[in-house]
């Protein structure tokens, strides 16, 4: 355990799991305490018990974690539909959550452009791998190919847990827009948007210039996953805002 850094904990987007910062971690990791959580139904994390996947219930549990790990504060990194969950967490434990940063994390329904089926038939489960690229390759700007880990990863999940996961985030955006939701929080904001996206929108990013003091960098030639596609331009941005908000932090008492 790295005692006395400052914790930088990210949450990964949905269909996909921890690993999928593998690519970033190492570059904050000799500077930061890095805590990377696998959201319920992903990774090696079980389905809920009684099959509570609500964005709310998300916040709880990550707070929960992070009561066992020890820690009092951190800059959360939500890439993604991991962005509502970062956000939940800094709404039902305000006390723990210093700075929020998400990546790619639409605003809104009005802004979700992905073409095509958003969702796999339950009978073709588990999808071939190609039909999992398709599904997935939105999620990555033009020519990019799609990980085979995720491929991997998304064909051992549940069908039930993909498309939960999904219709709580959709839900969630259609409860409030995202971006009030921080507003009302008067946490640090950074937003990083990739300009290639075929998810969300790019321009949509300004939607969170509402948020008093959030800055917004949009990322050229970078599409909805900036983790992967470009490791070092993501890390730089997180580790300023990290560095600066690390600093204004409440001491542990």
């Amino acid at each position: 355990m790295q005692m006395g850094l400052a914790v930088l904990l990210f949450i990964h987007g949905s269909a996909t799991s921890g690993r999928s910062w593998d690519a970033l971690v190492p570059l904050p990791a000799t500077l930061h305490r890095v805590i990377r959580i696998d959201l319920p139904g992903h990774g090696r994390s079980a389905e809920p018990v009684g099959g509570d996947y609500s964005i709310p219930e998300q916040g709880r549990r990550i707070g929960t974690v992070l009561d066992r790990l020890g820690v009092d504060h951190a800059t959360v990194v939500g890439h993604s539909s991991g962005g509502h969950a970062a956000t939940a967490l800094a709404e039902e434990r305000p006390g723990l959550v210093t700075a929020l940063v998400l990546i790619d994390t639409g605003p809104g329904m009005d802004a979700f452009i992905a073409p095509g089926p958003t969702t796999i038939d339950p009978a073709q489960w588990p999808p071939t791998d190609e039909q999992t690229r398709r599904f997935a390759s939105t999620g990555f700007r033009a020519g990019h190919q799609v990980p085979q880990e995720l491929v991997d990863e998304m064909r051992g999940m549940t069908h039930r847990a993909i498309t939960s996961a999904m219709q709580v985030s959709t839900a969630y955006l259609n409860q409030q827009a995202l971006p009030q939701r921080p507003r009302a929080l008067g946490k640090p904001l950074q937003v990083v948007f990739g300009t290639q996206d075929r998810r969300w929108r790019p321009s949509s990013a300004a939607d969170y210039h509402v948020v008093p003091g959030a800055n917004v960098e949009l990322l050229p030639g970078v599409g909805h996953t900036p983790i992967p596609e470009d490791p070092p331009r993501t890390a730089a941005i997180l580790l300023s805002f990290a560095e600066i908000h690390t600093a204004q932090a409440p001491k542990a008492t």
